[in-house]
């Protein structure tokens, strides 16, 4: 069903694609005004039609961008986006890739299963809530909260690289996956509470940060030879996605400190009995 009658003032969806150009399996869609049920809806419909890169132009707001783009064949679509997506950006995303000319808004990648995200910018507050897998690089700075219950399973490992630094409870309650938080252009970082209940998984901090602004739940562990070739891989990616080829050794040149869990399961003893 292409309109929902029980939403009132949207479109219908064949009135939406005048805002849509095709150009083989490219469109480009214009989302000024267009409500996020209305702009989400066009979506689906247009990869429906045989679209595999989707360009969204004067997006302004809309939450929920990419959440509900499951197919019943396996289906992989490029996404940019410019201008300021709103909350929820890639929620449930499952192997696309979307790249953001912009900043983007609280709970990108919320419950990702898959793909990669990229943001030309910072990103508010719950990066990566419940990340499950796939990939976020953000060029910035992220909020409060972010990778908060992140976790991994079997093969599933998500990562999460933020180009400069955090604002407090990073990794709260980390279950699994690997955080990469570079420093770069930071003097010091702020965040405190890092890993608070974390009981899974690896954190990877570049620059001067104190052991006072760790959780209780975590430990400092020396970073061995695979630790910084994962790190090196994972900086080239940064670099490149963002323009910054040449600055590799700058950004691998901080001291880094590599913190896990050194307890399973801290809270056990309040949501079991």
């Amino acid at each position: 069903m292409l309109f929902d009658p029980h939403i009132d003032g949207v479109r219908k969806l064949e009135e939406l694609f005048d805002r849509a150009r095709f150009q083989g399996k490219r469109v480009e869609i214009d989302a000024k005004d267009l409500k996020h049920k209305e702009l989400n809806d066009l979506m689906r419909e247009c990869i429906l039609r045989g679209a595999r890169e989707i360009v969204l132009k004067n997006v302004c707001g809309q939450r929920y961008i990419a959440s509900r783009l499951f197919f019943n064949k396996p289906v992989k679509v490029n996404i940019s986006i410019y201008g300021t997506p709103g909350n929820d950006l890639g929620a449930f995303l499952s192997g696309h890739r979307i790249v953001v000319y912009g900043n983007a808004q609280d709970g990108v990648g919320n419950t990702m299963d898959d793909g990669e995200i990229v943001v030309h910018g910072r990103a508010g507050d719950v990066v990566a809530m419940c990340m499950r897998g796939g990939r976020i690089f953000v060029r910035d700075y992220v909020g409060y909260r972010c990778a908060i219950h992140m976790k991994g399973y079997v093969n599933k490992i998500p990562i999460l690289v933020i180009g400069q630094t955090s604002q407090d409870f990073l990794c709260e309650y980390m279950a699994g996956g690997k955080v990469i938080v570079l420093g770069i252009g930071v003097e010091r970082h702020r965040c405190n509470y890092v890993g608070t209940g974390m009981h899974g998984g690896e954190i990877y901090i570049g620059g001067k940060i104190e052991s006072h602004q760790f959780g209780r739940e975590v430990g400092i562990v020396e970073i061995e030879e695979d630790d910084w070739k994962f790190l090196e891989g994972i900086v080239r990616e940064y670099c490149f996605y963002f323009g910054m080829e040449g600055k590799e050794d700058d950004i691998l040149g901080k001291n880094f400190v590599k913190l896990i869990p050194v307890t399973k399961r801290p809270y056990g003893k309040v949501y079991a009995y």
